[in-house]
């Protein structure tokens, strides 16, 4: 589809005099003062990608996701950085856009960004109702977004992390599977700013500005980056005669750096989420054409922040205070029935849903530390706090054409359900590394937690009270890692490690339900590995490869059931204990400098899951392979520069079968290739590019959901959630510098 100039004027004039007022008088201020010097020596974080080495070797990687920044080839796990280098030209708007990039990291759709992610294998598929009880951990700029993953948009952004395995030292029971940890540029010593503008296809059109720079008065720095993005969406609703999962995000993000001493540093960051897109994903025939007469919608607006201050005395240990809080207001909505009365005819069947998620969250965290870069002890507690409210209202009719006994009576419902949650947290962490030989180190952590929670619901039917239900939880849990680092050459390291996470238990909220499928319990792991990281060939090869073995002890398995026929809004889902599972396999990448022009890279992850003896009211379901855990998944790229600014990217990623869900869900997908393209021209202060995603227009399932919804019989089928399309764009940008 074209792009409609008419609908630029909003957005683009706006954005552009924003840009302007900004980089006028920065400009100005550039080109008549001397250079700025950097903000009084206050402590700092660990450079996060340092730059190309002049002699031609890969830049050094800087992992900072843990308790201590320190170089990825020193971390003793399996971890995959996506630096700001690797996101600007891989990526385009969102985080979804570069997941394929990082072996054995997989999402679940259900909702228009990714929400919901899997590591190895372990992770929730979705959260309709109940309280949050999330296995994979998601941190942007310090805050907590635990299933809200949707604030993930790429502009700005310095890089992302992925922890693989359980984190249960670092962040205990939100990452029994592993870790996501992004992080916006910080703010820099020198004045620069910038603005970018981005068209394409099916009406997209964005407009980004960002501005950083010292304030010398006040021993600071600041960073502001503003994006708005609009599209009018892939999929075409045939019953309205127009596309109904169109985009509208916007993302605000400000950092300021106080540091009025060598021994004192104070971090703030703000962010700001306004994300309200559309959400039409299911159709009767799993095309991309929509029949829907009330097309959903997926929101999501979340304001969050962190304060992090250092503390480093010249004689003493480091102290640092971590504080955040974030409030996220989500909408999900969609058609019940996926149609319109013109497909139904000449049954009537009509149902909608539609939810209002409030959550709150507030964290603090308290470290000491040994000072210095090497060997030391690390002591910590932590506290959080988690509200959550939910609004959920479903309805609709089913009914039969006069003379046509089908449905008579009718079939008709009108529930709403409002729910409270509280939870609280409290854990004590420590660390200690300790080298026992020159080429030996030992690291050994331990985390205590406690998390007490409170639910609460009321349900009415046709106005109606009809029950409610309380649950009041609590578990006492620990986990931790034991591990061994041997540097074997210069440049080569081998490490092997045994760490344990954990999960808490929790509750099924519907009353549909009978007692005995209400309640679950926590769930531990027990991870294994060994691994490799090398520098080879003088610096122009970095390499590393990973296998593991994880063994899951009363893991949490999440299923669902359509408790009414003819009601998709009954479609149940709830949570149960298996006796155990195994999550085992492989994670290896490698990355190549060719030459002064050319890098090639390559990534790949083997997966292999099972759980076992998992019953449904007594009846023993078959053991089988975990949900959305694909067999292999693998990436190649190759990047193309040359000394007068052109430059060209090739991505190709590759994902193999999963099934979408477990038991009564047997249903499963193949595996699928999708080819990216972007190509263009960096100047000293201009930059064009022009980009090609999914270049062979492959349609791949993203998420599938089996059960009847077709009247008059309602037979079960399996209906898929398709991933973008082919998509193409170009981008300019402006530098000041």
């Amino acid at each position: 589809m074209p792009v409609r100039p008419s609908a630029l004027r909003g957005v683009f004039p706006r954005a552009f005099l924003l840009c302007l007022s900004v980089a006028s008088p920065l400009a100005a201020v550039s080109a008549q003062s001397p250079p700025a010097v950097p903000v009084a020596g206050g402590p700092r974080d660990a450079p996060q990608t340092a730059p190309a080495a002049a002699d031609g070797t890969l830049a050094e990687i800087v992992v900072t996701a843990g308790l201590r920044a320190m170089p990825a080839a020193e971390v003793a796990g399996s971890v995959a950085v996506l630096d700001a280098a690797t996101l600007e030209r891989a990526g385009t708007q969102h985080f979804e856009d570069v997941l394929g990039l990082v072996p054995n990291l997989a999402w679940s759709a259900g909702s228009a960004r990714p929400r919901y992610f899997q590591l190895r294998g372990i992770g929730e598929l979705e959260q309709y109702e109940g309280a949050p009880n999330p296995s994979i951990g998601f941190l942007l700029d310090d805050v907590d977004f635990i299933g809200l993953g949707t604030v993930a948009t790429l502009y700005d952004l310095d890089r992302i992390e992925v922890l693989r395995g359980p984190q249960g030292t670092r962040y205990g029971a939100n990452a029994l599977g592993g870790l996501i940890y992004a992080r916006s540029r910080a703010p820099e010593d020198r004045i620069d700013a910038g603005a970018e503008l981005g068209l394409g296809e099916r009406g997209m059109r964005s407009v980004g500005a960002k501005v950083t720079g010292p304030v010398e008065s006040l021993d600071s720095a600041f960073r502001l980056a503003v994006q708005r993005y609009e599209s009018d969406g892939y999929s075409h609703n045939a019953f309205l005669d127009r596309n109904t999962n169109a985009r509208a995000e916007t993302t605000a993000r400000a950092k300021w750096r106080w540091a009025p001493s060598a021994a004192f540093a104070l971090d703030v960051a703000v962010l700001h989420a306004d994300i309200d897109d559309g959400y039409d994903a299911f159709s009767i025939d799993n095309s991309r054409t929509m029949q829907s007469d009330r097309p959903g919608r997926d929101a999501q607006r979340a304001t969050g922040g962190s304060a992090r201050a250092t503390w480093l005395p010249a004689d003493g240990p480091v102290v640092t205070l971590l504080a955040t809080a974030a409030n996220s207001d989500s909408t999900h909505a969609y058609d019940g029935d996926w149609g319109n009365p013109r497909l139904w005819a000449p049954y009537t069947y009509d149902f909608t849903y539609h939810a209002q998620r409030d959550r709150r969250t507030r964290t603090l965290e308290a470290r000491i530390a040994s000072a210095g870069d090497g060997p030391g002890w690390l002591l910590g507690a932590y506290a959080q706090e988690l509200r959550e409210s939910i609004d959920e209202f479903s309805g609709g009719l089913l009914a039969s054409p006069p003379g046509d006994p089908t449905f008579d009576p009718p079939f008709e419902s009108d529930d709403t359900l409002q729910s409270r949650y509280r939870a609280r947290s409290y854990a004590a962490f420590g660390q200690i590394d300790r080298d026992l030989a020159p080429t030996l180190r030992a690291s050994l952590g331990l985390r205590a937690e406690r998390r007490d929670a409170r639910y609460a619901d009321a349900r009415q039917s046709f106005g109606a009270p009809a029950g409610g239900a309380t649950f009041s939880p609590g578990d006492s849990m620990g986990g931790g890692h034991a591990s061994l680092t041997w540097r074997y050459a210069d440049t080569q390291r081998a490490y092997a490690q045994l760490s344990r996470g954990y999960k808490a238990g929790g509750f099924n909220a519907s009353n549909a339900l009978p007692d005995s499928r209400r309640l679950y319990g926590p769930e531990a792991l027990w991870n294994a590995e060994l691994g490799w990281r090398a520098e080879l060939a003088g610096g122009r090869v970095r390499a590393e490869a990973t296998v593991f073995e994880m063994r899951r002890q009363r893991l949490q398995i999440r299923t669902g059931e359509q408790v009414v026929p003819g009601d998709p809004n009954t479609f149940v889902f709830y949570t149960g204990n298996a006796a155990r599972g195994y999550n085992r396999g492989f994670e290896g990448s490698v990355r190549w400098l060719a030459s002064a022009h050319l890098e090639l890279g390559a990534s790949a992850g083997l997966l292999r899951t099972r759980f076992m003896d998992f019953a449904i009211d007594g009846v023993p379901v078959a053991d089988r392979e975990q949900p959305h855990a694909p067999r292999w998944q693998a990436a190649v790229d190759a990047t193309w520069r040359t000394g007068a600014g052109w430059f060209a990217r090739l991505d190709v990623t590759g994902t193999g079968g999963f099934y979408f869900d477990v038991p009564p869900n047997d249903t499963r997908t193949g595996g699928h290739a999708l080819a990216h393209v972007r190509g263009g021209w960096d100047g000293a202060q201009w930059s064009v590019q022009g980009y090609v995603r999914n270049v062979a227009n492959r349609d791949y399932p993203v998420r599938g959901f089996y059960f009847g919804n077709e009247p008059p019989d309602f037979p079960n089928r399996l209906y898929t959630q398709l991933g973008a399309p082919r998509e193409w764009g170009v981008k300019l940008e402006y530098r000041l510098r």
